[in-house]
């Protein structure tokens, strides 16, 4: 059975590309954004099902070390997998693209607006509602909303009727650099999920921001323009960038200019 001390040790390249990565039970603010910085992000087993199952899965890889345990030797491991699947699902931040229908509707009928950080735990709570397996747990939340207060942790708010009125959609996730790992999204209208990302990515392009990361490929993000990417040239990019936090523009901004040529934003 292989053990990790730290993140830094794991190298995810020589992990399956379809598989977990990892198995280890710490989800502290601390390990949370190292294994961000790695390549991986985590998936929490939702109940004592899940739990068994990924022991009785992957127990023999475990055991053979072609999947190493991190951390220290205390809770289950197998309550939480770590995963940075290969290719990885990208979009470049000049990439997003907004449907014509959707672009027309905001330039046209939809008085929507968008915020940076305005209302990150409600982000996330909504992204949490009635999602099946729960991932989002209340430990998991909890080290969210502390990189929230560290800086790195960061969400877009979609906002109806201007930023008094309903949030509709929002995105969230954690920023390694010129990197950003978009953990969830979610909507209550349609396309307000899609602004939230567009917006993500005008305000990260303007920090100097590069790559939004997707972590799993979807329908939903394909038709904003996401990529695959070879996990290899992913983590070239998060070990070739600065770990420190890029200032996002935190203005809110009507939605309406990003349904505008990108050169008129």
């Amino acid at each position: 059975m292989s053990r990790r001390p730290c993140w830094e040790a794991l190298d995810v390249l020589k992990a399956a590309p379809d598989g977990p990565v990892a198995f280890g039970a710490d989800l502290s603010p601390a390990d949370l954004l190292a294994a961000y910085r790695a390549g991986a992000y985590p998936f929490p087993a939702s109940d004592e099902y899940a739990l068994a199952l990924n022991e009785v899965v992957f127990a023999d890889q475990v055991q053979e070390g072609r999947i190493p345990l991190m951390g220290e030797e205390s809770a289950d491991p197998y309550a939480v997998s770590w995963w940075s699947p290969d290719p990885r699902p990208v979009l470049p931040v000049s990439a997003p693209h907004l449907s014509r229908s959707l672009a027309r509707r905001l330039r046209n009928r939809l008085s929507w607006s968008t915020s940076l950080d305005r209302r990150f735990e409600a982000v996330v709570r909504e992204c949490r509602a009635d999602r099946v397996p729960l991932w989002l747990t209340d430990e998991l939340i909890e080290s969210l909303m502390r990189l929230r207060e560290l800086g790195p942790a960061h969400s877009v708010e979609v906002w109806e009727d201007g930023e008094d009125g309903d949030l509709i959609g929002g995105v969230f996730g954690i920023q390694v650099g010129s990197v950003f790992s978009m953990d969830s999204m979610f909507f209550h209208r349609p396309g307000a999920s899609k602004v939230a990302v567009a917006d993500l990515a005008a305000r990260f392009a303007q920090a100097g921001g590069e790559l939004l990361d997707a972590q799993r490929d979807s329908p939903h993000i394909r038709d904003l323009g996401c990529v695959l990417m070879p996990r290899e040239q992913y983590v070239h990019h998060l070990r070739h960038t600065e770990h420190n936090t890029l200032p996002l523009p935190t203005a809110t901004l009507p939605a309406s200019r990003l349904a505008q040529p990108t050169g008129s934003r």
